[in-house]
Parts: structure tokens; C-alpha cells; sequence
């Protein structure tokens, strides 16, 4: 990389926005106060499937005290039917709430209470009387109606639906050695820290709203088509994100509430979900059965691959996720089949959460590669560096660059791999495991604006989102060293569909995305201001823009300097720039990679796990800064902690109902659970992924986790568990004896 020196790009700068969030200053939308007072919104939900409402009374709520309105179906604004005009996808599509005496599912809003405060609209919302007649035939278990699965029309982070490579049958059928497994995974609940909040107010037809969303051109889309406008009657502002993991990569059921109150009162609307709100009037993602077969030959080399995938999807929310992604990328095979399919059902929208598809197909199919590795008595380390492949299994074209390698390598080495190594301190059953991680990395089109005043700040503006991540940072290094400016003098914008509009985040493809849309808005900012320099002094015609800095009001380059307001009468000079992706992500296969190693500790009596040690290394190209990056990964580690070990979203297959809507029932990883994390990150830079060199870093850290700690209980008690989370109990029967 010595041709690619650091300068601000990749240093820790510590985030920009930091000192406005820990002193309450910045505004998250439930925080938002305009003009005018707010009224607010409580959610009645329904506490049946897939239904009929055939009586409702809300007479009591709307006589309690401060209510403004009782919205229900009866009263509701006109909407375009749920789930129509989803040519841009499922985020764009209408999101109607409330429009038919229908039911979806359960949770469903039945009505929305609004009144002056949140008590008297939680006390009225308690008033509303109302009878559900379910239909009787809802759909909850996808693997019990299995009969009804059908080819999604397309998957989410994947081009394919299903692919074939090679003759897996014959393949199969020479293999030496050979597994077979079926896996499944629970739901989960991207239950982030901030829940789902909307404040909508309207001027006529214009609508403004401010609410967490990750991708605004697209909630953008879903407003208008729910309501049947203009996109540019819809502004959209979210400068500040508490968290999304793609739960808020679209707008969900508080949104259009809070729209349709304000519509109806002519007032503001403020609707937050609480935290049970968020398991049935949010996204979630389905659970799934995974099937696996695996062959390799007397030496070790995999021959046969086979992954196929069942999954529910919401009705008329077409969604799908894919397993067999990371599968299609790792390892060199003569044959592989891969296959999705899902089942129509009547339960809250399924939709992407953090590292969709890589994050539970990543912990089945590493878990039994380490099963294969094990049959053939093969070290698991020297048996994925020996797969390792020259090209893309599936695609065949060449990778932009593979470090997968150096990743195995160097994480054995930091963690002290010695094989999955097994020991007993007392009760304690000690097991190594490890486990490779993939992700596609993606380039997606992004524009973005930047303004130089004459007295030297620079403010850059995209409708670009930052839910955590360090969005406000990156792009403040990436600008200030462009332009040859300290950062502390750079102002970045986000969150306003007023502003250039960009990819949003999501898919780990928003840094390198945006961020090369503010690389270019700087360098046509640099040539306009050389080219206005060159007319205002002979001395600056024909120089290079490279060696140019912003020192104050002045523009420097050697010994020249120049006023900046000399360029254009004291007034502001701006400019544009864009990123879209290039050949290279069309004829090459472009991915992050990863290397995790866990050591893990079973208590032999009661089955009690305990992680003691995670290593990661991991190759993302040019790291854009070092500190927001590491916590990425760190962050992504620990949710890899949870589905191995603790998270799933129950769900009573009997009447479709989330069981355990809470976090004292709905585990995470807390500090106990989690012991200090080794991370590590090489140094890269990959030109084929954008000019800044970086590549997708964001849910590259959840992929290997999982099923690192899945071999290491393997390793440590002798018990492959075919189910995520692993629980104690999955343990006791099958542990050897005292």
C-alpha cells in the first residue's frame, strides 16, 4: 500500500459527532420538536392472526381525556392498496395500515390512539373494544407447509436464485468422504437501541417526516406510493440513528401511522414504538431450515457442494434471504448446487438484518466444512487453505483480490491454533474451534455536494444516513484530505432527502460508496477552484491540483497563496460528485474476508457454555478509520456471540404470536458473555472495489463468529449441535461422563 500513504483517511479520529451525543444534543426523531405541539400516537395491536375485525367500538377512548383521535379503519385517509407499485422494490412499495377491516397478523395495528401525551393516549388506546374473527387457515411455520414453497422472484445480496455448477449427483456419488446435515435457525429481531420513531406532519399535499430510516430514496418512494403523491412532496430527515441492522432499511407500520394522524388532525404526529411494538409492527428475520451436503475425495478436496434454504416471507412483502451466498464463494468444488425457497405467511414483515443471508448460512456451512475437515482427518485450517480457489466456484470470474489465505494464516498464528485442540480443567470441558468468514462486497451509486465559503469552511451534504457506524467521520477524513483542510473545519450534512441523494446504508456498501461520492464532489471542487485561481493570477495557470491545501480563508499550493473569496466575489463556490459501480464489479467477484478462532469452556455437569477467547482477522482493503472500524467489527463479533448462543424470536406456531417480545426474555450478549476480543485487520487496497480502496466492513465481523464457537463446543464436548442458538440444554444428554 506504500503507493496509498495515510494521511487523514484511516487514522482513529475519534467521531465528529460524539460531544452532540453525549450531551443530548443531537436529534434522534423521537427528539424532534417543530413549531407547532405535537400530539401523540399510541398503537392498539391485535392480539390475533391473519383475521376479521367484526365489531369495534371506540366510543370510551375517544371521550377519555386529551385523546384528539381514535384512528381506525373506519376513518382512515385513502391509501394505495398494501404491497402494491413494488417495481423498486419491496421498501418502495405502498405500506398501507389500517385500510380494510382485514388483520395481517398478530400485532397488526387495530387503531392508533392520538392524544396531547403519551399517557392519555396509552390509557385510551387500553378503552378500545374490539372482536377479531380469525380466517382460520393462517400460515406461520414455513418447514410445516413446506408443500407450499415457492421459487422467490429474487434474493436479497444475491444475483441468483438458484445455481447449478458442475454434476453434483455424480460428484456426490465418487466422493470419499462425505456429510449430510440439516440445520435450522431461529427468528431474530434486530432489536437495535433506539426503536422505530416517526414525527409526520403535512402542508397541504407535502408531507415531512422525521424518523429513523437507513435508506431515504427509497422511504422516499414507499410515502408516495402509499399515499398516492408526488416523491417530491416527501421531505425526509434523519440526521441521528440509534441503531438499525437493517431493521430500518425501510418504513414500517409507526411511519404510516403517524402520517395518516397528522393528515386527519391537521397536527403534528409523533408515534415511538416501544419495545414490544418493535417484534410485530417491525422487520424481523424468518427462521430457517437449511439442508447441507458436502463431499471431498481421498486428499481432502471438496468435490460436491449442496446448500438449499426454506424460509417465510410475509405476505405481499416479497423478501427473501440467501444462505447459500457465502457458500457460492468459499471453496473450490467440481460441482455445486444451491437452492432457495420460501413460504407465504401471515406474520409481521421478514426482512434483512444485519449480514443477511451470510450471517446464518456463513454459521451452518463453516460448521460443516469443520465436519468434513474432521471425516477427513484434516486439519481445519490446512483444510480450507488446501480448497482454497483460483476463481469464483460459482461465477468463474476472477477475484478482484483474495486475502482469504492471509486471513487463516494469521489468525492461527495471533490465536495459537494448534488443531481443535480439547482439555478438561475440573468440570470444565476446553475446546478450540475456528472458522472462516465471506461477504460480497457492493458498490452502489451515490451523489454528493460540497460548498466552500471564502472563509474557508467546507460543508458536504448527502442524504447519506449514519445509524451508528461513523458515517459523519469517514466522510469528514475522506473530504478534509481530498482537500488539503483540517477536519475540525469540515461540516458533513446527512440524513435530508433535501440533499444529494445516495445508497443510504446498509449492505456494508455505504462507506465506499458515499465516500467515493465526496472524493469525486472534491475533486471537481479542487478544479474549479484552480481554474478560477488561474484566472484571477497567471502564476496558478497549469498546476497540480494535488499539492493544493486550504489554510484558513486562503488557498495554497508551494509558495502561491490566494484568498478564496478572490475567487468568485466573496460568494461560496460548490460543486458536484457521484460514484456508481464499474466494470470491475461486473466482470469480477468482490468480496471481504475473515478469519475467527474461538476457545470455549462446557461445564461437563450442567452444560453451561462459556466463550473465553474470540479472535478475528479480517480483510476489508483500506481500513477509513482505524477506531470506527474496529468497532464495527468488535460490535459484528458480538452479535455472531448472540446467534450462536442466545438469540432467537419464539414464535407460538398455534396462533402465530412472538413469545418473548422483550430484552429480559429476548437474549443478547452482555458483558459477561463476552470476553475481550482479538482484532486484527490487514492492511489492503483493493482498486477494484472504488478509488479509496476499502471494501465492506460493517457485517463482515458477524460472519465466522458463529460457527467458530460451534466447533469449538464440538472440539470441547464431542456434540455437533444442528440448531442455532446452542443451548445448555442441547448438551446435558450428550456430554461424556464425570
Amino acid at each position: 500500500m506504500s503507493e496509498h500513504p495515510k494521511g487523514l483517511i484511516g487514522q482513529p479520529l475519534d467521531r465528529v459527532e460524539g460531544p452532540l451525543k453525549v450531551t443530548g444534543q443531537a436529534t434522534y426523531a423521537a427528539d424532534w420538536r417543530g413549531d407547532e405541539p405535537h400530539l401523540i400516537g399510541f398503537i392498539v395491536e391485535s392480539p390475533a392472526a391473519k383475521g376479521t375485525i367484526t365489531a369495534l367500538d371506540t366510543k370510551e377512548a375517544e371521550a377519555a381525556p386529551g385523546v384528539e383521535l381514535v384512528l381506525t379503519h373506519l376513518n382512515t385517509p385513502k391509501q394505495i392498496p398494501f404491497g402494491e407499485r413494488n417495481d423498486d422494490g419491496n421498501f418502495a412499495q405502498s405500506h398501507a395500515m389500517m385500510r380494510t377491516d382485514h388483520v395481517r397478523y398478530v400485532g397488526y395495528p387495530v387503531a392508533l390512539v392520538v392524544a396531547r401525551t403519551l399517557e392519555e393516549a396509552r390509557h385510551a388506546a387500553s378503552l378500545v373494544r374490539f372482536e377479531i374473527k380469525a380466517d382460520g387457515d393462517a400460515i406461520f411455520d414455513p418447514v410445516a407447509n413446506e408443500k407450499l414453497a415457492e421459487k422467490p422472484d429474487a434474493l436479497d445480496g444475491a444475483e441468483e436464485v438458484d445455481t447449478d455448477t458442475g454434476d453434483f449427483d455424480a460428484a456426490w456419488a465418487g466422493a470419499s468422504h462425505t456429510v449430510e446435515a440439516e440445520f435450522h435457525t431461529s427468528g431474530q429481531h434486530a432489536a437495535a437501541m433506539e426503536p422505530h420513531a416517526t414525527v409526520a406532519e403535512w402542508d397541504g399535499d407535502r408531507l415531512t417526516v422525521h424518523m429513523a430510516i437507513q435508506i431515504l430514496s427509497d422511504a422516499r418512494k414507499g410515502f408516495a406510493n402509499t399515499f398516492d403523491i408526488d416523491p417530491e412532496s416527501v421531505r425526509i430527515v434523519s440526521p441521528y440513528i440509534g441503531g438499525g441492522f437493517g431493521s430500518k432499511l425501510g418504513i414500517h407500520n409507526e411511519a404510516i401511522l403517524a402520517a395518516l394522524a397528522a393528515k386527519v388532525t391537521g397536527q403534528p404526529v409523533r408515534v415511538n414504538q416501544h419495545r414490544r411494538n418493535v417484534f410485530s409492527n417491525g422487520p424481523h428475520r424468518s427462521r430457517h431450515r437449511q439442508r447441507l451436503k458436502v463431499g471431498a475425495d481421498d486428499h481432502g478436496n471438496i468435490v460436491a457442494i449442496h446448500h438449499d434454504s426454506l424460509a417465510a416471507m410475509s405476505r405481499d412483502y416479497p423478501f427473501a434471504e440467501a444462505p447459500a451466498s457465502p457458500t457460492r464463494g468459499s471453496y473450490a468444488t467440481k460441482a455445486m448446487h444451491t437452492q432457495h425457497r420460501v413460504v407465504e405467511a401471515d406474520i409481521p414483515k421478514v426482512d434483512a438484518m444485519r449480514a443477511p443471508g451470510e450471517a446464518i448460512g456463513t454459521l451452518t456451512f463453516e460448521a460443516i466444512i469443520d465436519e468434513l475437515a474432521h471425516e477427513c482427518g484434516v486439519d481445519p485450517v490446512e483444510f480450507r487453505l488446501r480448497n482454497e480457489p483460483e476463481k469464483d466456484p460459482n461465477s468463474g470470474k476472477p477475484f478482484s483480490d483474495r486475502k482469504m489465505r492471509r486471513c487463516l494464516l494469521e489468525g492461527a498464528e495471533r490465536f495459537g491454533w494448534n488443531g481443535p485442540a480439547s482439555r478438561r480443567e475440573g468440570d470444565w470441558l476446553i475446546g478450540h474451534g475456528m472458522a472462516a468468514a465471506i461477504r460480497p462486497n457492493m458498490m452502489m451509486k451515490a451523489e454528493a455536494a460540497m460548498e466552500l465559503a471564502p472563509d474557508g469552511r467546507l460543508v458536504v451534504r448527502l442524504d447519506m444516513t449514519d445509524i451508528g457506524t461513523g458515517t459523519y467521520t469517514i466522510l469528514t477524513q475522506i473530504a478534509a484530505e481530498a482537500m488539503g483542510i483540517a477536519p475540525d473545519k469540515v461540516t458533513v450534512e446527512l440524513g435530508d432527502t433535501d440533499f444529494p441523494e445516495t445508497c443510504g446504508s446498509g449492505g456494508s456498501f455505504g462507506a465506499g460508496s458515499t465516500g467515493t461520492a465526496v472524493l469525486d464532489a472534491a475533486e471537481n471542487l479542487k478544479a474549479d477552484l484552480l481554474s478560477r485561481a488561474a484566472k484571477a493570477d497567471r502564476d496558478w495557470k497549469g498546476v497540480n491540483s494535488k499539492a493544493l491545501r486550504i489554510t484558513d480563508d486562503m488557498l495554497s499550493l508551494d509558495e502561491r497563496s490566494l484568498p478564496i473569496s478572490a475567487l468568485d466575489d466573496g460568494k461560496a463556490i460548490s460543486a458536484k460528485g457521484s460514484a456508481s459501480p464499474g466494470k470491475a464489479h461486473e466482470n469480477m467477484a468482490q468480496y471481504s474476508y475473515g478469519a475467527q478462532f474461538a476457545e470455549v469452556a462446557v461445564d461437563a455437569v450442567t452444560g453451561e457454555i462459556r466463550l473465553r477467547r474470540l479472535t478475528g482477522v479480517f480483510d476489508a482493503g483500506r481500513i477509513l478509520n482505524e477506531k470506527t472500524a474496529r468497532s464495527q467489527l468488535m460490535g459484528g463479533m458480538v452479535f455472531g456471540i448472540g446467534a450462536a448462543l442466545m438469540e432467537e424470536s419464539l414464535m407460538d406456531d398455534r396462533y402465530g404470536a412472538f413469545m418473548n417480545r422483550d430484552l429480559a426474555e429476548y437474549h443478547i450478549p452482555v458483558n459477561r458473555d463476552v470476553p475481550r476480543l482479538d482484532i486484527h485487520m490487514i492492511e489492503g487496497f483493493d482498486a477494484n472495489s472504488n478509488p479509496l480502496g476499502s471494501k465492506g466492513i460493517g457485517e463482515l465481523g458477524i460472519c465466522g463468529a458463529g460457527p467458530a464457537i460451534a466447533n469449538a463446543i464440538f472440539a470441547a464436548t464431542g456434540v455437533r449441535v444442528r440448531k442455532f442458538p446452542i443451548h445448555m440444554e442441547d448438551l446435558m444428554e450428550k456430554l461424556p461422563p464425570r
